[in-house]
């Protein structure tokens, strides 16, 4: 009795198809990324204003730009659906995803 048991957990987590899993950006992930990706080219922009010495304030700025636009594209990629906000928990609380974890049928 205890094979068929085993058998059917494994039956019933195979059956939950591999693109529930898959994870997509978010709209907000995308409004972050678009943000990145406006100060990337900000930073490229002033990147041109730059002298051959570097010394100028386009040198010293163009550099933190581009990299800090990319650091929240970064954040962009891993953003939740909404922001948590002071009355809802930080964690939602777990529930497995449908047929996971389904009860076993007897004949």
């Amino acid at each position: 009795m205890g094979k068929k048991s085993e058998q059917a957990k494994r039956q019933a987590a195979a059956a939950v198809p591999a693109a529930a899993y898959v994870r997509a950006i978010t709209a907000l992930g995308k409004k972050i990324m678009g943000i990145g990706v406006v100060v990337i080219v900000l930073g490229f922009i002033a990147l041109s204003r730059a002298d051959d010495m570097g010394r100028n304030w386009a040198a010293r700025l163009s550099s933190f730009l581009i990299l800090g636009g990319y650091i929240i594209v970064g954040f962009g990629i891993f953003a939740p659906k909404k922001l948590p906000t002071s009355q809802e928990p930080a964690v939602p609380p777990y529930s497995p995803p449908d047929g996971l974890f389904a009860p076993e049928r007897t004949i």
